[in-house]
């Protein structure tokens, strides 16, 4: 198939460091390709990629200090729309703001959602075009949605070989992302206290979480002496990060879509605590590749029962739920869905 896959502008594809939707859109683009299809890829001029890349700017736009994105996803929507019939199928991954120009070829597109979908303002847009080919990235992220034209869910998947299975020999328990509240870095300091071990801390802090940082977790850091801060850290650092953890802590407050850190933790054979919020229960198989809890209380509880938990049994079933290779396999039957719509009708004569 003829595929064209339309990521956002801010980060590269693959990013360098955080940026979740630009590494899933590499790592389906990289499988789609691998599997012999003609992939074209819109993104910034310093992504990494063997399928054509249509460089919209030069640089990721972070790396150029922009911060409004929008004029430039108008400049890439217009060169999407000057070569959209060479393509079977348009995919994009930058929210709704292709509808107005692609409404009436909605047949050959399919955007998937990759935030959050609870903000109050969103339901309009929906409403607005509900023709448009949707897909979800877990079943919890379409409760807040109107009817509108679901063509499946489909989980994220990272390449097999990216990580592998860790021994968990370092002893302690990670954290990984992105500091805000809803993340639960405070959480993660209080069960790892409970469960008397040591947390290890891989996380960036954005500015508009600088204030936070400062006065609540970094304080609340200085006085743990069972926390060590790493900070941000890059793909190739989270095997010996992930691999080396007895467990990673996901104690979330916030309806999160997805979960990126969970699969590539499973990916690695470690385990996930993780509270029952959001995702969670769809993604996480408790008992099997980690725990799902409620608090607190039941996370530090749950540390206490990780040598129930076989890696080699979370590593099998990251391969057969979460690989890239399963994420290209379900995008590709939505894929001929559309593709088959889309052919003209052949009309006998009477």
């Amino acid at each position: 198939m003829k595929i064209a896959q339309i990521a956002p502008l801010v980060e590269s594809v693959p990013p360098r460091l955080y940026g979740g939707t630009e590494r899933v859109v590499s790592w389906l683009t990289e499988e789609l390709v691998r599997q012999g299809h003609d992939v074209t890829l819109f993104a910034s001029g310093d992504s990494q990629t063997r399928a054509e890349l249509a460089a919209v700017v030069p640089r990721a736009l972070r790396l150029e200090g922009i911060h409004n994105s929008l004029p430039y996803n108008i400049i890439m929507l217009d060169q999407v729309a000057a070569r959209m019939d060479e393509f079977d199928v348009l995919h994009f991954h930058i929210d709704f703001f292709h509808y107005p120009i692609f409404r009436n070829m909605a047949h050959k597109t399919l955007t998937t959602l990759h935030g959050r979908q609870d903000l109050p303002e969103l339901p309009d847009i929906y409403r607005a075009f509900p023709h448009m080919p949707l897909v979800s990235i877990s079943d919890h992220q379409r409760l807040p949605v109107p009817p509108v034209n679901w063509r499946g869910t489909v989980y994220h998947g990272l390449p097999e070989a990216q990580y592998h299975q860790g021994s968990g020999e370092g002893g302690y328990l990670a954290f990984l992302g992105r500091i805000c509240a809803d993340k639960g870095p405070v959480e993660a300091i209080e069960i790892a206290r409970r469960a008397g071990m040591k947390l290890k801390m891989a996380a960036k802090v954005d500015p508009v979480d600088q204030v936070y940082f400062d006065t609540v977790v970094k304080p609340l850091i200085e006085n743990s002496p069972h926390v060590e801060f790493i900070g941000e850290i890059n793909d190739g650092q989270k095997q010996e990060f992930l691999g080396n953890a007895l467990a990673l802590l996901f104690p979330i407050s916030w309806p999160e879509p997805f979960g990126l850190v969970m699969i590539e933790s499973l990916a690695c054979g470690t385990p996930v605590v993780a509270f029952r919020c959001g995702s969670v229960p769809e993604i996480m198989e408790d008992g099997v590749t980690g725990f799902v809890v409620k608090d607190i209380a039941a996370a530090a509880a749950a540390v206490g029962r990780l040598d129930e938990l076989q890696r080699p049994a979370i590593r099998a079933r990251f391969e057969k739920r979460f690989s890239a290779r399963a994420m290209a396999r379900d995008y590709l039957k939505i894929y001929g869905q559309l593709a088959d719509r889309a052919k003209p009708v052949a009309i006998r004569a009477a």
